[in-house]
Formats: C-alpha cells, structure tokens, sequence
C-alpha cells in the first residue's frame, strides 16, 4: 500500500500547549499536515495538524524571541526570524539547522518569508531594511532594501515572485522589485498608526494589511490606491492579516485578543469575532485547504477554529508561615518565588498558584530578598542571617555554601543581567558584588552610604549598580571598578526603601518612607518631573513595567498602585485586596500581571490592564500571627505567634522622626529577661526562643498618643506570679 486515508481522525485539541511563553508566528506546511509555531520562549515547534501532538524536540538555536516562522514552498525547510538579530534555517524533517545563521540586520528580525519558487529569502527588521537571501547558501543578495523610516514589521512576496511588499512602524506599505530592489511607485498611505501586518491576495491583484489604528485596509497591488473603505471592528491593534486560499475571505488577529473573518470583496464582517484566547492574537492562518484557521496568542497557546462556523474545533486539554518579604517571576514567568520571614523560600506555579515541591530551607533568620537568574536556573536569597544562599530553581537544592562577608542583615540581592555577578545591600551599610559560579567576593565592599543599604538593582547593560539607603538618598556606582558615580541622587525626606531602573535604562524611579514615588534621570542624577503622590503611607517597593510604560508602587497603607511613567499621573483606582502591608511588588515577564506579597503571609496575582485579582490568594501559612503592634513609622514591629516566642523585628531601618525618644534593648541576660538601659523588665524570651529575637531592638516612645490601631492578644495572659505558668515547652 503506498497511500492511504483516515476516514474518522479523533478532534484535534482545541489548545496545543507546549511553549513557555507567547507565540508569535504560526505558518501551514504546504501540503497542510504540519504547523510550525516561534515563540518568546526562544524556540520553534512543529505540530500535527491532525492530531495536535507535538513532533519531536524544540527547535533551538536562537538566543532571543522567535518573532516569525515560514515553510519553504516544498516543505522541506523552515525559516526563522528572531530579535536576536538573525534568520536561521531549519530542515523540517529532522529539526536540525541547516548552515550557519544568516546575519546582517542590526536589529530585531520581524518577519521572514520565502520567494514562491523556494529560491529565495526575505526579511524585515527594526532596522528599517529588508533583505534578500540565496535560500541555498544563505548569502545576501545585493545590497539592503532600504526607504522605510521606521522598523519593517512585515514582509512577503507577490504570488508571481516578481514584487515584495513590507509594511511599517512609518505607517506605509512599500512594493518593491523583486529582482533589483528598487521601490515600485510611492508608499501606500493611509493608514494612521503601525502597520504590522502585509499579505497578498492568492491572484495577486490586491494587497491588505492590519495596523494598529484598529484597522485592515485593501490596496489595488497594481496602482497602490485603496480600495474600499477601512475593515473597522477590532477594538484594539491588529497585529496578523492573511487571506483564504481562495482568496474570498481575510482573517484578522488583533489584541483585543479575538480572530475576525471578513468578505474580501465586500469588507464587511462574517459572523461574530472568534473569541477562546485570554491574551493577544499574534499571528493567523488559513489550512491550504481552506477548511481550519489556526491562531497564536500570548497565552502561550495555538487554538485551531472552523473556518465556515468559526466555532472552536476539538476540546481543550485538560505556603509559607509568616510574613512574606519579597517575590519575584521566573523569567519564563512560569513560577513565582517568595521569601518568608519564616526563614524558607518557596516556589509557586504562576498560573495554578499551586505551590511547587517542598520550601527551600536553610537560614537561620527571615528571608529579605529573593531573585532568580537572567537563564531561570537559579534563585538568589539574602537573609537576616546576614548570608546570601543561591539554589537550584529546579530541584531546590542549595548550591554551594552560603556567600558570607556582610556583618548585617541582607535586605535586597540582584543578578547582573549577564548572570555572572551578584549584587548584595545591606543594614552594614554596603553593597557586596560577588562571582555567581564560585560565589567569592569580588573586590571589596563598595561603602559611602551613612546607613543601612535597603535595596541595590542592575540596569539592563550592567555597566551600573544602584542603591538606596536609609540615609535617605539614592547612589550610582560603576559595576567593574565599584567606584560612586557622580554625587547621591538627594530628594527624598525619608528612607529609600526600593529602587529600579527601567527597561531601556535611562531613568531610576525610587520609592520611600516619604509616601512618594520619584523619577531620576540615570545619567544626570537630575529629578524628572514631580513627585508621585497617591499612597497614603510609606512605599515599600516599585518596579517598571516590561515596556517601561508603568510604574507601580506597594504600600504601608496595603494597596498597590499602577502609574505612567511618561506623565506620572496615576492610572485608575488602588488595587486593594491585602488586609496587611504590602511589602513586594512585581511585573511578570510579559507584563500582563503583577503580583504582590504582603505581611498578611499570602501573595496575590492581578491583571495588570484591569486592576482584578486573578484567583485566590496564595496561601501556606500554618504559624499565623496572633498579636503584632507597630511603631508609628512602621519600622519595627513586635509580634506575637503560635510558635510562644516573641519577635521584635526591624522592619525597616529608620526611627521616625515623630519620636522624641527610643530605648535601646540589650540580648536577653541569663535568666531571659531583656531589660530598658536602667534595668527595668520589659518581657521574658523562652530559653529556646532567644536565639531568634533580632538585636540590637529598639522600643520607641512617641510623642503623643498611639495614632496606629494596635492588635493585641489576650487568650493566654498572665500577670504576676502565674506568668510562668503560660509556658510550655511541649507546645508547638
């Protein structure tokens, strides 16, 4: 038997999951069995059509996000764009790469295709140009096309093979000679915003493209004038355009996160938006049958749809005991990490918010900072143990020794973004770099600020290391000499309690007891703009958006609150939520979600346009807290658990300078009992307790009343003679 047929194939799954993060391009094989999906986790896979499994391994090789994807005509090759700068060829069968990477863009590669007799390649890139390739020998053919003003987002080639078209971030759509590169009539112009998207009718005759004006417009390929009026119903950027193969319908992805048929001889809309992703549609196609269009998403997941009903085809596939300090995303953004007063680490998975293995154990005092490796194989965590331990964020097992030299606590700890260094700040008033592989110290302690060090960040070139104290000002030094860089960057009136750069680097955003946000021009030192204001307490910790296009803030006063960063103002209402501080705030990778952690022992998740929570709480508290009071600066905090000891914690390093005045507290003496500098009794530690109590603690005295609620716990009270009476050591 040499060919044979299926009559009754199972459902093809409604979703493919498989990638780690978004994908962006999706492209048919041309005999329709097979589909291969590039996405921001670096990779290409190819899938079943029939069926949905996945065939074979990931196709690795690129080093940054696979923006663009394409079969050759006869199917034996896949060609890949990528924001690493190049274009690689695959062989289709074996998955294995063929030649040497092709380079010669500057910039992000957006899209790639080949000439209809497999012959050639082309590509668009941020770089404003397109080139053409021989597909054989992976050389350029003559020089860049250039005439573009701003990146090439989409490229493709005429049916005939005879003209490329190439739209982008100008606006325009350009046709250009095939054959000698030159441009063929003016720019087609109309469009009002990005154009991301180009293709061909199958007949050649008529051009569409999708922009982020919400629009898809149909050009005359031979005259460059537009054709109808403007396809309007997508309610946010259209992203991907393709038509059916013949040539009757247009398919639209946009980023309101729904697919949209239309009548491409009429323009107008064909049943209802095909709606099933949870995030923006990236790319679609048509099946060379016509029959299935198939869409990527930054769900991470492929969805395959009925092209006559459009309805979806197949069915889906199917903590910690104390306050919580710090969290953070993986890189992939598949799981978050928190570190815990009660001295563990835990990892969590960010979409089930279920919690992943056992806590990773292993100091001996509160966990302050946690952070995970620019590659995600490893986490970072600084501790009131004054040690710095990293762990294996696979298995969770600690690698190596800690990195001791700190005489205090660690209160934040960074990778370099190239992931070899190791930045640590802490209550001894310096910043430590570190070699991640040995863990040794490198250099001396980098000193200049006049207290403690609150939090220390990379910017994304690594060339750089801030810090801010609670000297109250922010400082830049130079990451391999670890010499200050210009004067400290002064404005706030309170302690610095986070700092972070943004993604392009060229600014700081600062957060402080002061209750305000501040933007300062990373090279200057000089502030941008006024002061956020909004919260109603101190900001304990802030972080740029992936885009760098949001601010947002975490709170004493228990919200989060999201700002732009170009204007400052503050975007929609506060999300609320925690009953407690919230002490870490954070972006996912992609930016869609934001979590925070809170003194309330739980993490929680919130869409970042909407401002929801997403799910419930993340919860693993076992040991909550039955009493706590706080200084009127929140600086410190006593509190009382189900474990019978007492802690009197440093919260935060500064006195507040509504106090008149403070005791200073010695370690327990012999018998337990920590004394005021005259002698008097304060309280009694339990003998197994005392080496947990925090020193040197401070008890402040205010100046008028306690203006702060003040939560205290009676059930098990004892005064005079019947104190000892309450404790028992058997107890948990």
């Amino acid at each position: 038997m040499q060919s044979g047929k299926l009559l009754s194939w199972p459902e093809p799954p409604l979703e493919w999951i498989g990638h780690k993060r978004q994908v962006y391009s999706i492209s048919y094989s041309p005999n329709g069995c097979y589909i291969a999906t590039g996405s921001g986790d670096e990779t290409i896979r190819i899938w079943d059509a029939e069926t949905g499994d996945a065939v074979g391994q990931p196709l690795e090789g690129h080093t940054g996000v696979v923006r663009s994807v394409a079969y050759s005509p006869d199917g034996q090759h896949i060609v890949s764009g990528s924001e690493d700068k190049t274009i690689r060829i695959w062989n289709a069968e074996t998955g294995s790469a063929v030649g040497k990477p092709l380079k010669g863009h500057t910039d992000w590669v957006w899209s790639v295709a080949y000439s209809p007799d497999g012959q050639h390649i082309i590509s668009g890139s941020s770089d404003s140009t397109i080139r053409i390739w021989n597909a054989e020998t992976g050389s350029a053919l003559s020089k860049p096309l250039k005439g573009h003003t701003g990146g090439v987002r989409s490229v493709a080639y005429s049916p005939d093979g005879q003209h490329i078209i190439s739209g982008s971030t100008d606006k325009t759509i350009r046709i250009w000679n095939a054959e000698t590169g030159s441009a063929v009539g003016k720019p087609l112009e109309g469009h009002t915003d990005w154009v991301w998207s180009v293709a061909y009718s199958p007949d050649g005759q008529h051009i569409i493209s999708g922009s982020s004006d919400k629009t898809i417009r149909i050009w005359n390929a031979e005259t460059g004038s537009a054709v109808g009026k403007p396809l309007k119903g997508h309610t946010s950027w259209v992203f991907s355009v393709a038509y059916s193969p013949d040539g009757q319908h247009i398919i639209s992805g946009s980023e309101d996160k729904t697919i949209r048929i239309w009548n491409a001889e009429t323009g107008s809309a064909v049943g209802k938006p095909l709606e099933g992703h949870t995030d923006w549609v990236w790319s679609v196609a048509y099946s060379p049958d016509g029959q299935h269009i198939i869409s990527g998403s930054s769900d991470s997941t492929i969805r395959i749809w009925n092209a006559e009903t459009g309805s979806a085809v197949g069915k889906p596939l199917n903590g910690h005991t104390g306050v919580l300090f710090s969290v953070a995303y993986s890189p992939d953004g598949q799981h978050v990490i928190s570190g815990s007063e009660d001295k563990t680490i835990r990892i969590w998975n960010a979409e089930t918010g279920s919690a992943v293995g056992r806590p990773l154990e292993g100091h001996t005092d509160r966990v302050c900072s946690v952070a995970y490796s620019p590659n995600g194989q490893h986490i970072i965590s600084g501790s009131s143990d004054s040690t710095i331990r990293i762990w294996n964020a696979e298995t969770g097992s600690a690698v190596g020794k800690p990195l001791k030299g700190h005489t205090g606590v660690v209160f934040s700890v960074a990778y370099s973004p190239d992931g070899q260094h190791i930045i640590s700040g802490s209550t001894d008033k310096t910043i430590r770099i570190w070699n991640a592989e040995t863990g040794s110290a490198v250099s001396k302690p980098l000193e200049g600020h006049t207290d403690w060090v609150c939090s220390v960040a990379y910017p994304p070139d690594g060339q750089y290391i801030i810090s801010g104290s609670s000297d109250k000002t922010i400082r830049i030094w130079n990451a391999e000499t670890g010499s200050a860089v210009g004067k400290p960057l002064k404005g706030h009136t309170g302690v610095v309690c986070s700092v972070a750069y943004s993604p392009d680097g060229q600014h700081i955003i600062s957060g402080s007891y002061d209750n305000t946000i501040r933007i300062w021009n990373a090279e200057t030192g000089s502030a941008v703009g006024k002061l956020l204001e909004g919260h109603t307490d101190m900001v304990l910790s802030v972080a740029y958006s992936p885009d760098g296009q949001h601010i947002i803030s975490g709170s004493y006063d228990k919200t989060i609150r999201i700002w732009n960063a170009e204007t400052g103002s503050a975007v929609g209402k506060p999300l609320e939520g925690h009953p407690g501080t919230v002490s870490s705030v954070a972006y996912s990778p992609e930016g869609q979600h934001i979590i925070s952690g809170s003194y309330d022992k739980t993490i929680r998740i919130w869409n970042a346009e909407t401002g929801s929570a997403v799910g419930k709480p993340l919860e693993g508290s076992t040991h909550p807290m039955t009493s706590v009071a706080h200084s009127l600066d929140a600086g410190h905090i006593i509190s009382g658990s189900n474990d019978v000891a007492f802690h009197l914690w440093d919260s935060f390093p500064q006195i507040s300078p509504r106090f008149t005045s403070y005791i200073e507290a010695e370690r327990p003496d012999q018998e337990g009992w920590v004394k005021d500098p005259g002698g008097g009794l304060l309280y009694w530690v339990p003998h197994d307790c005392r080496a947990r109590l925090h020193s040197p603690a401070l008890l402040t005295i205010p100046r008028t009343s306690v203006i702060r609620s003040v939560s205290l716990h009676f059930d098990e009270f004892a005064f005079g003679k019947s104190w000892t009476q309450i404790y028992n050591t058997a107890r948990p």
